[in-house]
């Protein structure tokens, strides 16, 4: 289990930027850069699974949900075990909370293996 901490959520007005961070406080740095970090969210009152946004691999490749391509742009800094996800031209639908995980395919699919989730980081937008 690796453990994360997301941090830099918080309130915006529609049209306006947010990073995420992500780190793997308590993690070997050898381990944290061997795993692909993707970042997920889970709207308010959405019963459904969270939804993929963005994942980066351990050599930088990145995927995308459709809805945040060319606003959201994720990336990795291995030095310092830590994963941003910059958020720009928010819109009110972008409103959940945003989770970071370790343990998925790059495009969201389960390994089958274990996996480990942040607790989470509020982001809301206004209209």
């Amino acid at each position: 289990q690796v453990y994360l901490v997301e941090s830099g959520g918080g309130a915006v007005q529609a049209g306006g930027s947010l990073r995420l961070s992500c780190r793997a406080p308590r993690t070997i740095t050898s381990v944290f850069n061997a795993n692909i970090i993707g970042w997920y969210r889970q709207a308010p009152e959405d019963q459904r699974e969270r939804e993929l946004v963005a994942a980066v691999s351990k050599d930088g490749r990145a995927s995308y949900a459709d809805s945040v391509k060319g606003r959201f742009t994720v990336s990795r800094d291995n030095s310092r075990k830590t994963v941003y996800l910059q958020m720009n031209s928010l819109k009110p639908e972008d409103t959940a909370i945003y989770y970071c995980n370790t343990g998925r395919n790059l495009d969201g699919s389960s390994t089958g293996g274990p996996e480990s989730w942040g607790q989470g980081t509020q982001v809301t937008v206004s209209s």
